[in-house]
């Protein structure tokens, strides 16, 4: 019996899927290219939300507390709601700095580094802008740094991981090319953008946002600034007012009107509109929209 009882624990721990928990969607779909079946992944939030806001909820601990792979967006863009679920799960194994701990934004040159993170300036992100995401370019970065930690936590299918992880790249590599080549066309347009949330994807295709509804990060529009917003577009060739799901649309639509520019509605994060449910949807909609 007890011979029998070992052969079980041994097969059971052969064949032990790893619990991964992550912060948002796309990181969800990144690892899930990789890894497949050999893992469980849960998402703490979805698509459509402010990914500054998700509610901390209690049920979001028991995931948290069987974890063994924690991976988060970084550059403090969870650090309202993700702390304390994790203080509250417990789990010693995706605490900061920890084997199952994988922050992504440590693997990215970040861009609008504050020089000063007083409040005057708004609510700015002390280690730079959070939205790195936005830049399809970095999603083999990703995938290769969350490929590494998978094979680091589960060995036994590192090969299988490696393997995924060149398909991966070989099919977003193709993907790239035919972005790029896309958005060649609208090199140097000019638009505005609610929130600075598409600043990665902006400058990886030389657009210029020259201006936000937001006065300052995190404020709400006020009727000054809007008025100004809208003398800045009809004294420059404006283009496109780029507006996210999870703020409020009737600033724009206003300036929209007075102006006589379009609201695009453009996808933060997988899930975050219609027809945006998985990676390559994601990103067709996104640069679908900006460079029609």
């Amino acid at each position: 019996m007890k011979y029998i009882l070992l052969s079980l624990l041994l097969v059971s721990s052969l064949f032990a899927k790893l619990n991964i928990t992550v912060a948002y969607p796309y990181i969800k779909e990144i690892t899930h290219s990789i890894a497949h079946d050999r893992v469980t992944i849960t998402a703490l939030s979805r698509g459509n939300w402010d990914p500054h806001f998700v509610v901390p909820k209690p049920s979001l601990v028991a995931y948290l507390r069987d974890s063994d792979l924690l991976i988060l967006n970084g550059a403090s863009l969870e650090i309202g709601w993700l702390n304390p679920l994790v203080k509250s799960a417990n789990n010693p194994t995706i605490q900061k700095n920890a084997n199952g701990y994988l922050d992504l934004s440590h693997y990215i040159k970040l861009q609008d580094i504050p020089t000063s993170t007083d409040r005057s300036l708004g609510h700015v992100h002390a280690e730079g802008n959070p939205h790195f995401i936005l830049d399809p370019h970095n999603v083999i970065k990703l995938g290769k740094v969350i490929m590494l930690k998978l094979a680091l936590l589960d060995p036994k299918n590192q090969a299988y991981y490696q393997k995924n992880f060149a398909n991966f790249k070989a099919h977003w590599q193709a993907k790239l090319k035919s972005y790029d080549t896309k958005m060649n066309k609208c090199k140097g347009m000019m638009v505005i953008q609610y929130h600075e949330l598409f600043n990665y994807f902006l400058r990886r295709y030389e657009i210029n946002s020259i201006d936000n509804i937001e006065p300052l990060a995190g404020v709400s529009p006020n009727p000054k600034h809007t008025l100004k917003l809208i003398n800045t577009i009809k004294n420059n060739n404006v283009k496109l007012i780029l507006q996210d799901v999870y703020h409020e649309h009737k600033t724009a639509n206003f300036i929209s009107k007075k102006t006589g520019i379009k609201v695009v509605d453009l996808p933060h994060d997988v899930g975050a509109m219609r027809g945006t449910n998985s990676l390559d949807k994601f990103y067709d909609k996104l640069t679908g929209q900006v460079c029609r």
